[in-house]
């Protein structure tokens, strides 16, 4: 159960925003194996001045286009699963018309404990959903 932050710069197209969402949650389910429905977005749009993202010494240049995904998932998975993430991810938001350069992908992971859905409670500790991988 991924939860996925997208942050972008305000100016697309509703329909442009969808887009970007929607090939962020194909490759999330895809990558991470995960059903469908399993889908927790927060799509923000921001005025360019307030989105700063550069290159960190690696010589390209981000345009006004940047899209930064931030994914919230528990621990346990590969190094190699987190890489076709990345992958995965820039390739689909590529088809929705984000330009590799302008995307920044961070990925924080944490436990069972750190989950609530609904009533302030914690259904993976209270055993209402079984843990990710079988653990």
């Amino acid at each position: 159960m991924p939860l996925v932050r997208i942050d972008l710069v305000r100016g697309r197209s509703p329909e442009k925003v969808r887009a970007i969402a929607d090939a962020a949650h194909r490759a999330v389910i895809e990558v991470l194996r995960l059903p469908e429905r399993d889908r927790f977005q927060i799509v923000t749009q921001h005025d360019p001045e307030e989105i700063i993202a550069e290159d960190v010494g690696l010589g390209f240049r981000r345009s006004a286009g940047v899209v930064i995904v931030h994914v919230f998932t528990q621990r346990g998975r590969s190094t190699g699963d987190k890489q076709q993430l990345y992958k995965t991810l820039a390739e689909r938001l590529a088809r929705a018309g984000v330009d590799g350069k302008d995307l920044f992908i961070g990925y924080s992971e944490n436990g069972p404990a750190d989950w609530s859905f609904a009533d302030g409670r914690a259904q993976y500790l209270e055993g209402d959903l079984p843990l990710p991988g079988g653990r």
